[in-house]
This record gives C-alpha cells, sequence and structure tokens, in this order.
C-alpha cells in the first residue's frame, strides 16, 4: 500500500464531483483508492501502485500551484501515464499550453497531441493524420489562433475540399457562401470555440481569418499566414501538390486527415496519401501520427473504432477466402 499526500487546496479537482476521478484511477490501473482527510491509500499490485503514487504527486504539485483541472483532464493525465509511466503532466498542462484569447485554456491530452503541438511551433508544415476524435483540426486552429494574437502571422486561411458536390458548387442553390459553408461548418465551429463568436466574425468581415473550398486555392501566394487544410484526404494529388506549393515567407501550415476515411471517386489517389511518400523526408515537414487512444471525444469513440479495425480485418480475411475458393474452382 502506498499513502499519497494531496494539497487540501484543489482537493476537490483532483478528486472530481462524487470522487468520478478516483473511480476512473481505480478503473485505469486496477487499484483501490481510499482518500482520507488530504492523504490517497493506493492499494494494488507495485507497478501500478508506484504509477498511480507519481499520477496523484504530479496532479498535487500541480495544483498547490493554482492549477484547477476540468472535467475529463484527470482522466486523461491517468490514460497518459498508463501509456508512459515517465510522463510529466507539466508538459501537457503547462509547457504545452497553447494560448488563445478566450479563458478557454487549450493543451494536449495525450502525448502525440503533445508531440503534434511542438511540432507546429518548430517546424514550417506539419501533417497530422489520425482517426476521428484525435484533436487534428482543433489542435491546429488554436495554434493558429495564438500564431495570429501573438503576431506571428498576419491572417489565418482555411481549407476544405467540398468533395462531395465534385466541386462543381454552381450545382447547389444560394450564393458562394451558401453553398460551401455545409463544408466548412467544422472550421467555423472551432473558431467560434476559440475565440468567440463575436470576434470571430470580425476577423472574417476583416479577412484576418478566410475560409474557402480547397480548389479556390489555386494560383494564390500566402505570405505571412497560417495555413490549415482539413480532410485532406479527400484531396486530390494535384490539389494536395497545388496547395502545399501556396506557402509564402513566413507561413505555417498543417495538414490534417483520416486516410479511413476516404470519399473521392474510384481512381482518384488522395493526395494525403500520396504525401507521405513524396514529401516526407523533406527537413522541415513533419508527420505526426494518431491512433484510437489519442481520441478525445467520448469513450465510446475509441470503441467504435475499435470495432470498425476488427470489422476491416474480418473483411481482408474473407477476401482472401473468397479469393481461394474461386481459383480453386
Amino acid at each position: 500500500m502506498r499513502k499519497v499526500s494531496l494539497p487540501e487546496r484543489g482537493l476537490e479537482s483532483i478528486l472530481g464531483d462524487y470522487d468520478e476521478n478516483i473511480r476512473q484511477i481505480e478503473s485505469t490501473f486496477g487499484v483501490s483508492l481510499s482518500v482520507r482527510g488530504a492523504d490517497c491509500l493506493v492499494e494494488g499490485s507495485a507497478e501500478a501502485e508506484r504509477t498511480v503514487g507519481r499520477l496523484l504527486d504530479q496532479l498535487g504539485e500541480l495544483a498547490r500551484e493554482g492549477r484547477t483541472f476540468r472535467k475529463g483532464d484527470v482522466a486523461s493525465a491517468a490514460r497518459m501515464l498508463q501509456r508512459d509511466p515517465s510522463a510529466s503532466l507539466r508538459d501537457y498542462f503547462v509547457t504545452s499550453r497553447v494560448r488563445t484569447p478566450s479563458s478557454r485554456s487549450v493543451f494536449p491530452k495525450t502525448a502525440n497531441q503533445a508531440r503534434y503541438i511542438e511540432a507546429i511551433r518548430d517546424n514550417p508544415m506539419v501533417f497530422g493524420i489520425g482517426p476521428a476524435g484525435t484533436g487534428k483540426t482543433f489542435l491546429a486552429m488554436a495554434m493558429a489562433v495564438e500564431f495570429l494574437v501573438e503576431g506571428k502571422v498576419e491572417r489565418i486561411v482555411l481549407a476544405r475540399p467540398a468533395v462531395e458536390a465534385g466541386e462543381k458548387l454552381g450545382f447547389l442553390p444560394g450564393d458562394l457562401a451558401e453553398k460551401v459553408n455545409p463544408y466548412l461548418r467544422p472550421l467555423y465551429d472551432s473558431l467560434y470555440a476559440l475565440v468567440g463568436r463575436e470576434r470571430a466574425v470580425g476577423f472574417l468581415e476583416k479577412g484576418i481569418v478566410e475560409i474557402a473550398p480547397l480548389a479556390f486555392m489555386r494560383g494564390r501566394t500566402l505570405s505571412d499566414a497560417f495555413i490549415i487544410l482539413d480532410e485532406a484526404q479527400n484531396s486530390t494529388s494535384e490539389q494536395m501538390k497545388m496547395l502545399l506549393t501556396r506557402a509564402g515567407e513566413n507561413t505555417r501550415s498543417v495538414i490534417t486527415g483520416d486516410i479511413t476515411q476516404i470519399d473521392l471517386p474510384p481512381g482518384k489517389v488522395s493526395g494525403l496519401i500520396e504525401a507521405q511518400t513524396v514529401v516526407g523526408s523533406i527537413p522541415g515537414i513533419v508527420f505526426i501520427y494518431f491512433d484510437k487512444e489519442d481520441v478525445v471525444r467520448h469513450a465510446l469513440i475509441r470503441d467504435i473504432i475499435s470495432a470498425y479495425e476488427r470489422h476491416g480485418q474480418r473483411g481482408v480475411v474473407a477476401g482472401h477466402l473468397d479469393e481461394r475458393g474461386r481459383d480453386e474452382d
């Protein structure tokens, strides 16, 4: 059994409402926790006791410094140390924190998210590839806002392929904004969450933030800008090359996508898949890969991703069996 002394200041934040964080830690590490005053007794395997003790020590240290933990923070911290017992929570909650003009704090909740943020800070071009819910787009947007408010760039340019419409937007009703808004809505939502609706509208009206379909980027040179290409798996090879060559002086580019959800017509090569081979070895271009353990939406999303992975594997096996059967006939 291991005893950990927690600070009285911030204790409720560590324990969570109705001790929900305690239950989450117990479930994650297979231990039993008993809280008596500000002392926490940890009982489990020697390895689990050491890891949970380190988790609680770090949470306590941050709480003593005035850090409060929102719903889900302690669960995220527990998953971090479960994957890497040597991880420093300060790296996630303090060092890698993204600064935005709103009161909302943005910080990584997994090791891959921390690497993603640091890669964006240190490199002119970063690819974030992984499943839905891993924070690829939101963290890229948060970094774009940080660069903007700190004066490191003069504008933010956000693009998405409008693949469902075949980019033949004339067949859709309304003016240009009304035609493309359904495809760009997630980018607006992230911007509103980070800077507030009023400031976001001001940025859009002044052209400080520009949101447009990928096809509208052709022929432009974008300097002093932070470019985000979202849903990049639905860009063609030609479109990806076009976007990657738009960057001018003092420009950051972040390309995000999920290569398991490609909606391109048959015969079209995904520019995101091709880019991994074509530009993957160029200095200054970094690829960060996320997996289901990085999902920060509802925990159910991780289970859904796992279920589809198992389904896909069964499909491959079944396909091989069918092929053998035809050969034998």
